[in-house]
């Protein structure tokens, strides 16, 4: 004769976490203190591709100017501009962006904001306690 415990209809589970709409889709965000998976935002990789394209082009002189490159692009020139500018980030932002280690409020309308070009200043892109850039 064995002994059955009885089971219980309803289990509850608490999972902390915040819906952040990032490049369009809702993302599920764990808290801080939470490990999490990295993820890399598909919309922010894009947009430092086709910058870094861009730049290329442009310093290769198959465009000689923005106007030009904007038309072949099919793409207004001031969001070309604005998208260009993502080649003056710090190479460490870059590599966070492309690892996914970046801080959920870094999206592509934060990125396409101005920012200052100098790379110490770029603060607002490193989600460390101290301003610094996270860690693996």
């Amino acid at each position: 004769m064995t002994r059955t415990r009885a089971i219980p209809d309803t289990i509850t589970v608490h999972v902390p976490f915040r819906l952040v709409k990032r490049g369009g889709r809702k993302e599920m965000v764990l808290p801080v203190d939470r490990p999490t998976q990295r993820q890399t935002d598909d919309t922010l990789v894009k947009a430092l591709a086709r910058a870094f394209r861009w730049k290329r082009m442009l310093d290769s002189g198959e465009f000689v100017t923005l106007a030009e490159l904007a038309d072949r692009e099919r793409i207004a020139i001031s969001y070309l501009s604005r998208v260009l500018r993502l080649t003056l980030l710090a190479p460490e932002a870059v590599e966070t962006i492309l690892d996914g280690r970046h801080t959920p409020d870094v999206t592509l309308a934060v990125l396409l904001e101005p920012f200052p070009v100098d790379w110490a200043s770029q603060r607002f892109l490193r989600g460390g306690p101290n301003g610094d850039f996270p860690s693996a």
